[in-house]
């Protein structure tokens, strides 16, 4: 009996996927291991109503401050809030806040760092203005922000969005001057070919994959920042559940309930450490200098 060729390249498709699986895993494990982690709170995020929780804000002041338990997973708060479920609902808040500034900040700066790689004039004043925004801790940026605003969600992501934008505007302000006086480029500009275009077609996606490293690494920032405002009751409102809010309210019932600040307390560093996990893995592939060595 004889073998087709289609079907003896059917049935070998699925071993060279998996074996191609197998390389990129083996190449990039950090990779794999921060996007696993991320993944995973993601989703956890997404299907939070359907994975036992109750309404994270429902008071039970006869439960309050129960250990962990077959009922209460994480035990309760001072005021009988199951803490499982404002666990769960509380990686809504830091995933949108870490995403949301990554992404504000990627735009802006991006924007910034390529008007200023290539104009003398606006690099002269801008860069100025983003080094003295450097200067001050990102904490610090960020709470002066909220004590001018009202606490909100959106606030706190446009007060850490300030302090994270300089960082990108730096970051692609020098591959830019780094690649303006290459061959490519001064071929595009001798052809004729106008400034944005040139910024367009030639500059913006060598910028591309160092803004993808430098993302991640913001996204976790700004997750830890959030965390840190909420703390200092400087960032969401206590009515929203969120990682910092809930370590904050435990705090002063640390040696006698610190669940309440474990459980959060764990989440965040499980999300930080795998976004880190994946920038980290992101620069080696990126690299080719790196991706060479390895």
């Amino acid at each position: 009996m004889t073998v087709a060729p289609a079907d003896l390249a059917l049935a070998t498709a699925p071993s060279e996927r998996r074996r191609r699986i197998r390389d990129y895993v083996r190449r990039h494990p950090t990779i794999v291991m921060g996007g696993l982690g991320l993944g995973l709170m993601a989703l956890i995020a997404i299907l939070a109503p359907y994975l036992g929780t109750t309404d994270p804000q429902a008071l039970s002041p006869i439960q309050r401050l129960r250990w962990p338990s077959a009922t209460h997973w994480f035990g309760t708060d001072m005021l009988g809030r199951d803490v499982y479920s404002r666990t769960i609902y509380g990686a809504r808040v830091s995933l949108t806040v870490g995403l949301s500034v990554a992404l504000l900040s990627i735009t802006f700066g991006l924007s910034l760092g390529l008007v200023t790689g290539f104009n003398r004039w606006a690099d002269a004043v801008l860069m100025r203005v983003m080094d003295g925004l450097m200067s001050i801790p990102a904490v610090l940026i960020a709470i002066a922000l909220m004590a001018l605003t009202r606490a909100s969600l959106e606030n706190v992501v446009f007060a850490i969005t300030v302090a994270e934008v300089p960082r990108v505007t730096r970051l692609v302000r020098g591959v830019v001057l780094t690649l303006r006086d290459l061959p490519f480029v001064e071929a595009a500009v001798a052809g004729g070919t106008s400034l944005p275009r040139i910024l367009w077609r030639h500059i913006m996606p060598n910028t591309l994959p160092p803004l993808l490293v430098q993302g991640t690494y913001t996204a976790a920032s700004a997750m830890l920042i959030e965390a840190i405002l909420s703390f200092l009751g400087a960032g969401t409102p206590p009515n929203i559940p969120s990682w910092g809010n809930i370590m904050a309210e435990g705090r002063s019932l640390f040696q006698v309930a610190y669940y309440i600040v474990l459980f959060p307390g764990g989440f965040l560093s499980v999300t930080v450490l795998a976004m880190n996990l994946l920038g980290d893995g992101l620069r080696d592939a990126l690299d080719p200098r790196l991706s060479r060595r390895m």
